[in-house]
């Protein structure tokens, strides 16, 4: 829905109120024409329910909206006398619209000094719970979100089994754009894991300023450009699953090119403007190598070899990922895929057995068809790759066919089909066509990111599917909360030392779990002896 759709949308719900409540605003000792005024009616009806007056603004959140419309209506009726349970239930299942009924139908006698306290202990938890979830919206959406690392692409920098915070504020945090959805979950609902929101009406996309621009080699949550689409292969891409940008998976990588950069990967080294991209000391970058040993580097399970590294190497080298590819019986020599550090790498020639610790690696003459932009005029692979232009909002680029593979996708979803556009790319012969008319320059409107995996040749990243929107972020790590370690079993599996470490910074990660111990220790003691002193003036 448009700017112009969701006024209008705005212009009838005052239109509906004004009608549904006149009466029940004079019953309250006010003029029927408050009724009308858009904002002022909601800060009188504030009033009239004895409410506070900043109820108004939470009307105007998204989805926080979806719980605090009904409380409303409940609260409205009640201040009229009609607390029955079926008074309740009716005007929920109408959405309000009973108010209409009890404004034109019924005796309207205003209880000035109604009692706000639920009458029995269900209400009370009922109510609690309510504003526990208003609450943790509103912080959940506008402030710090939760986020699990799922995968390996950021291994040894960010460990899969890390419990994250992500701040929305330090790149302004993005308004919901789905109006209507489940408040806490993301996509879909949980155990059922059917939808968990309607598709429409759509808010237009507006972001609350941030105090900070994503810097290159920052690790960012982003939403998933090319949705829930696990092959992304160019035949199968227009076969996603269609979602809301703010509803799309989300993904975390590391942004290693910035709007304006020109960027190239050399044997899995980014390189930036020409020059090798520098990354902060806690970056690990790492990379899959072939290793031939005279001994399985994986554990067993029943008597068979699993795809697990064994317990020595993943406690010597912190090996998290290996695979058994083939068994040599005659010469008795086993073929790994390892993914390593290029120090890991080094240690490891020396691990008894092992005969050879060779990397994979794709000359840069190797064309995979299934890395962007999929041009057959290109020789790119998941080892050498570019040099590719990062677009920049306001910035033109000159439009061929050799480029228009590069580009397409801005110009037909992220700055088409997305925000409401029906852009169509087209060629015929050697010119570009769009919507029809012939198209040799674009002006980009938004800024575009390249995010990478550390794990180089295991993630999924912006050399299979391209360039992230700004308007698919969503924000910052910050701080990693809980970390646990999937290969052992409890209390083993906890990772104390990554326990309320930071995301960023230089040097080893300092964990500073015992000084919020020592933190919530003291405010217990302290709301301990503050009770007791409480209960000593009274007695």
């Amino acid at each position: 829905m448009t700017l112009l759709g969701w006024f209008l949308f705005f212009l009838i719900i005052q239109v509906i109120h004004f009608l549904g409540t006149w009466k029940l605003y004079v019953a309250a000792g006010r003029k029927p024409w408050e009724a009308a005024v858009p904002v002022h009616n909601g800060v009188v009806l504030m009033k009239i329910i004895n409410r506070p007056w900043w109820w108004v603004l939470l009307l105007f959140v998204p989805i926080v909206n979806l719980i605090m419309f009904p409380v409303t209506w409940v609260e409205t009726i009640r201040s009229f006398g009609f607390n029955k349970p079926k008074d309740t239930i009716l005007v929920l299942v109408t959405c309000g619209l009973y108010i209409f009924y009890l404004n034109y139908t019924q005796k309207l006698s205003y209880i000035e000094d109604r009692d706000l306290k639920p009458k029995s202990s269900s209400g009370e938890w009922v109510s609690s719970i309510l504003f526990a979830v208003v609450a943790a919206t509103i912080v959940h959406t506008y402030f710090m979100q939760p986020f699990t690392i799922p995968s390996s692409s950021l291994e040894k920098t960010l460990l899969v089994g890390d419990y994250l915070f992500v701040s929305k504020f330090h790149y302004g945090a993005r308004t919901p754009m789905t109006a209507v959805a489940l408040p806490m979950v993301h996509d879909s609902l949980p155990l059922v894991k059917n939808k968990s929101y309607f598709s429409k009406p759509q808010i237009p996309y507006f972001r609350i300023p941030g105090f900070q621009d994503i810097k290159r080699n920052d690790i960012v949550v982003f939403n998933w450009p090319v949705d829930t689409l696990v092959d992304i292969r160019p035949g199968f891409m227009k076969g996603s699953v269609q979602k809301p940008i703010d509803k799309k998976s989300n993904y975390v990588k590391r942004c290693v090119g910035i709007p304006g950069d020109s960027l190239e990967v050399r044997d899995g080294y980014v390189f930036i403007n020409g020059k090798q991209n520098e990354l902060p000391d806690r970056a690990k970058i790492q990379f899959a190598y072939k290793v031939i040993s005279k001994n399985a580097l994986v554990a067993t399970q029943n008597g068979r070899y699993t795809n697990f590294p064994s317990k020595v190497l993943h406690e010597r080298y912190n090996i998290t990922e290996i695979g058994l590819m083939d068994i040599n019986q005659e010469e008795q020599l086993f073929t790994h895929r390892v993914t390593l550090t290029e120090a890991a790498a080094e240690q490891l020639k020396n691990y008894p057995g092992i005969t050879s610790v060779e990397r994979y690696l794709l000359p840069n003459t190797f064309r995979d068809p299934e890395i962007f932009p999929y041009s057959s005029s290109t020789s790119f692979n998941n080892s050498n790759f570019g040099p590719i232009y990062i677009p920049k909002a306001g910035v033109t680029v000159d439009i061929t066919p050799e480029s228009i593979p590069y580009y397409q996708r801005i110009i037909e979803v992220y700055e088409g089909s997305e925000i409401g556009i029906d852009n169509k790319i087209s060629q015929a012969g050697t010119q570009v066509l769009l919507n029809g008319e012939p198209l040799s320059q674009y002006t980009f409107k938004m800024d575009y990111y390249w995010m990478m995996g550390d794990n180089r040749d295991n993630s999924q990243d912006a050399r299979s599917w391209g360039y992230v929107p700004f308007n698919h972020v969503v924000g910052k790590p910050v701080f990693v909360w809980f970390s646990s370690d999937k290969y052992k079993s409890f209390p083993k599996n906890i990772r104390w030392e990554r326990m309320f470490t930071t995301v960023g910074g230089s040097g080893e990660p300092v964990s500073y779990l015992k000084y919020f111990l020592i933190l919530v220790a003291g405010w217990y003691i302290f709301s301990f002896f503050r009770k007791r002193k409480k209960a000593k003036s009274l007695s």
